[in-house]
């Protein structure tokens, strides 16, 4: 899979993206850390039938990082952007981690140009004590220090599905940029509860995919998630953590799959 550059005319930052397949737009955006080769396994499977656009989020990859400070709101406006100069019009929405609340985000800012929207391991209203941990690892990337091995044992196992992924994860997070990756993790770190009120507005088809293991983007914030949404549905993978996308590709494909041949109303078309 190659990569292209996109200029955006209003900022003039470069985006760094994957464009496969033809037919109805699908959008894809990965987490914090990762870039748009991590949804490689969905590219392959989703491009037979539309076209599938994968970004590298702002700082991840070959894409111009967003100033120090950025909110999740800024990350919702740059989507925007992005797909709006790709001359796209309503979008399917796929995000993973942070990019599921940037996809969110957007569902709720921009709701005629979405025709749907999937959220892969998203958070939503942290504890507490889960904040509290996400922002002081938010605050060590900001001074420098990169701790790859706790997030990679905390995203994998031990099967062999999950060591060869964690290979390539491994890899993504070691190229990433450190300052681009910090401003997004800060982002991410203040951001689960910025449009979580919102998402009830949410009216065209909603699917929030966790897995069981996933200690962070857990399934009882997936099932409440789709439980505001006014056409939501969560699913739960069996045996799997956090790059479920990676580690349970074909199950989430086809899960994707139904989503998007979910039939959208006429009055989510208007």
């Amino acid at each position: 899979m190659t990569s292209k550059t996109l200029r955006l005319s209003k900022s003039g930052r470069t985006v760094a993206l994957r464009d496969h397949g033809a037919g109805d737009p699908v959008v894809l955006v990965h987490g914090v850390g990762m870039q748009s080769a991590a949804w490689g396994p969905q590219i392959d499977a989703l491009a037979k039938d539309y076209r599938v656009i994968a970004v590298d989020m702002p700082g991840h990859g070959g894409s111009d990082s967003l100033p120090e400070g950025s909110s999740l709101t800024d990350y919702v406006a740059w989507c925007s952007q992005v797909i709006e100069e790709l001359g796209l019009g309503p979008v399917a929405l796929v995000g993973h981690s942070m990019g599921a609340l940037i996809a969110a985000g957007f569902a709720v800012e921009h709701p005629s140009r979405v025709t749907r929207v999937a959220l892969l391991n998203g958070v939503f209203k942290r504890n507490s004590t889960a904040r509290n941990a996400v922002i002081a690892r938010a605050s060590t990337l900001r001074d420098g220090e990169v701790d790859l091995k706790t997030p990679l044992d905390r995203w994998f196992g031990d099967s062999a599905v999950d060591q060869a992924a964690r290979n390539q994860v491994a890899g993504w997070l070691s190229d990433v940029n450190l300052d681009g990756y910090a401003t997004a993790y800060t982002a991410f770190a203040h951001g689960d509860a910025t449009y979580a009120d919102r998402i009830s507005e949410i009216e065209c088809p909603f699917l929030a995919l966790t897995a069981d293991g996933d200690q962070n983007s857990t399934p009882e914030m997936s099932r409440a998630m789709a439980a505001l949404a006014k056409n939501g549905r969560a699913v739960i993978i069996r045996g799997h953590r956090h790059m479920v996308n990676l580690t349970a590709a074909d199950e989430v494909n086809t899960h994707l799959l139904d989503w998007l041949h979910a039939p959208v109303s006429q009055k989510e078309l208007q």
